[in-house]
Parts: structure tokens; C-alpha cells; sequence
């Protein structure tokens, strides 16, 4: 049975999701435009980890945003978890950013504060600074990233991290797009240790919808100082997913 808090989660993300998409006109605000994005998928890996105890439910996450022509954005993201702690049901992310270009060299950039919120178990709650850059090299195009804590990583006490990662992908004529990830969740402080994690994957946007199925590993083997004793939720997987954009 789902319980109440997955169930409002649902029920909001779903109404949030039907009032942009029968909207004639974006939504303007304060000179920008409300964008939103609906997902239901088989798990939520995130850096090679299962967020739902190795895909023991299924997940719908959803983004609501806005974002203006200076290219400022800001939002919300929400999805269902699952994690040996009962209080971690949820996840509430709000974020506020900048993108843009250096001028014309072709390099792009993109600074976010993410906060991970969650309710019922706000002693888990951190912040994160996403720092990116990519460049585009015809079809194909790169995105490296540096990911730093701003505070305790998972409200773990002198535990702090760095995500190093690099995104490649590339666009095929035909509408599929590969894409994929490798990188390092570098975690310092007292019994810490960090990991590496990699996915790829193939998409297609077919009828409005766009389709995602992607295999996803990580390093964490039985000796890892933090996940030894919890391999399965980062055990080498295969993911499905259709999203939505409105």
C-alpha cells in the first residue's frame, strides 16, 4: 500500500504537471518562464546508488522551475526514496542557479545551489555546489563537473564531499541520443571513503514523452568503509524511464 506521504507527493507533482500542460502560453513571472518535468521510473540511482533500497519501489519525481533569458533559474525537485531509516520517504530539493556562455568560445557554464530537504528527517538535510562547463563538438558534446558539500554531507558530522564527474554524449539524426557518466563521490572526514560511480544510456523522445533506459555500476564492493555492509542498493542495474516536459 503507498503511504500517505508518497500518495500527496504523487497527487501534487501530478496537478503541478496538468496546469502547465494545458496551459496555452508559458507561464510568465517576474520576466521568466515556469518550466516543469514529470518522471516515473523503475529506481533512482544517484552517483551508482539505489535511493530506494535496490529498486524495492518504483519512483516519480517531479521539477518545478523557472528560469528567464539571463539565463537565472531556480526550482524545486521532489521525488520518493527509500532508505533503512523509515523517516527517508522523501526528498524535497530546492535549487537556484546561472548559466551561460563565455562569450564565443563555445564553452558553456552552469553554477547551482541544490539543497537536499528531508521531511521528517531533517537531520540528513545538505547542501551542495554543482559547478559545470561543456562544449559542443557537433553532435557529440562533453560536461565536466565539480561537485562540492557545503556543509556535513547526509548531516553526517565532519564528513564532507566532492563529486568529480564527466558527461558525454551524442546526438544521432535519427532522434536517439547516447549519453553517459563517469566520475569519483570523493567523501572525506572520521571512517569515510569515497567511490566511483558510471552509467550509459540510450534516449528517445517518441509523442510528447521521452524514453531513458540506462545501465548504472559503482566500485562499492564488501570492503568499502561506509557501504560495505550494504552493497545491493549499488550493485550494477538497469534502469527505465519516461518523463515528461511541460
Amino acid at each position: 500500500m503507498i503511504n500517505k506521504k508518497y500518495a500527496l507527493l504523487i497527487a501534487g507533482l501530478m496537478a503541478a504537471s496538468s496546469s502547465m500542460a494545458y496551459a496555452e502560453q508559458p507561464n510568465e513571472v517576474l520576466g521568466g518562464t515556469i518550466n516543469g518535468n514529470l518522471t516515473f521510473a523503475s529506481d533512482y540511482v544517484f552517483r551508482g546508488e539505489s535511493e530506494t533500497m535496490d529498486g524495492d519501489v518504483p519512483v516519480v519525481q517531479g521539477t518545478l522551475g523557472w528560469s528567464n533569458p539571463d539565463g537565472w533559474y531556480a526550482g524545486v525537485f521532489a521525488s520518493n526514496i527509500k532508505f533503512k531509516d523509515p523517516n527517508l520517504e522523501i526528498v524535497t530539493a530546492p535549487f537556484i542557479g546561472k548559466a551561460g556562455a563565455f562569450g564565443d568560445s563555445g564553452f558553456k557554464y552552469d553554477v547551482m545551489v541544490f539543497s537536499y530537504l528531508y521531511p521528517g528527517a531533517s537531520y540528513s538535510n545538505y547542501t551542495e555546489l554543482w559547478l559545470k562547463m561543456s562544449k559542443d563538438f557537433g553532435h557529440a558534446s562533453l560536461q565536466l563537473e565539480v561537485t562540492p558539500t557545503l556543509d556535513d554531507w547526509f548531516g553526517v558530522d565532519g564528513w564532507h564531499g566532492v563529486n568529480y564527474a564527466m558527461h558525454p554524449s551524442y546526438n544521432f539524426d535519427n532522434g536517439f541520443k547516447i549519453s553517459g557518466s563517469v566520475g569519483y563521490q570523493d567523501l572525506t572526514g572520521n571512517g569515510a571513503e569515497g567511490w566511483g560511480h558510471w552509467n550509459l544510456g540510450v534516449s528517445k523522445e517518441y509523442a510528447g514523452l521521452k524514453f531513458d533506459l540506462r545501465y548504472h555500476g559503482s566500485t562499492v564492493d564488501t570492503d568499502h568503509k561506509v557501504y560495505g555492509d550494504q552493497t545491493l542498493i549499488f550493485d550494477d542495474r538497469v534502469v527505465i524511464g519516461v518523463s515528461k516536459s511541460f
